[in-house]
């Protein structure tokens, strides 16, 4: 391919792109909570990320042990409330979820809403369907090197193709 013909487009090796073509897509992690699923919500919060622009790359529903939720949730083991939440998280299915957009982490954050309900802002998910601060609907990741420990917490790499 000659350079000649279409003037910074080619080099040597082939293509160069726009780079006002690409957007760059995010992967972050989230899961629909058991109070969420209890009561029914997986399918509207799923709208929610939806709407939002999420795609969802992976997502399975599943159950999980006390043992499995300390796991996850190690970094809190000197909290106070690390029992009761590994309790909560094993009390019943949930939707472990990987999902993609440009923004992703932050963009979720904010469709979140604050961890408590109460504090939330309208029209966030935690404000439809949380009925606590720990029963809070959804979890989500609050930052790059915590979305990829989630992420490879809950799935296999061949989950995510």
């Amino acid at each position: 391919m000659s350079s000649a013909c279409n003037p910074g487009l080619y080099n040597e090796i082939g293509y160069i792109p726009n780079q006002e073509q690409f957007i760059v897509l995010q992967r972050t992690f989230s899961i629909i909570k058991p109070d969420a699923v209890r009561n029914g919500h997986t399918g509207a919060i799923l709208a929610e990320i939806e709407n939002a622009g999420f795609r969802i790359v992976s997502i399975k529903k599943q159950s999980i042990s006390v043992k499995q939720a300390e796991g996850f949730y190690a970094v809190h083991t000197a909290r106070p409330f690390f029992n009761d939440l590994c309790a909560f998280m094993a009390s019943g299915p949930l939707f472990p979820m990987v999902l993609e957009k440009e923004n992703a982490i932050a963009d979720l954050r904010k469709l979140m809403g604050a961890t408590n309900p109460a504090n939330a802002e309208e029209g966030t998910i935690r404000k439809k369907f949380a009925g606590s601060i720990q029963e809070n609907a959804i979890h989500g990741s609050d930052g790059e090197e915590t979305a990829a420990f989630e992420i490879g917490y809950w799935f296999a790499g061949y989950e995510l193709v």
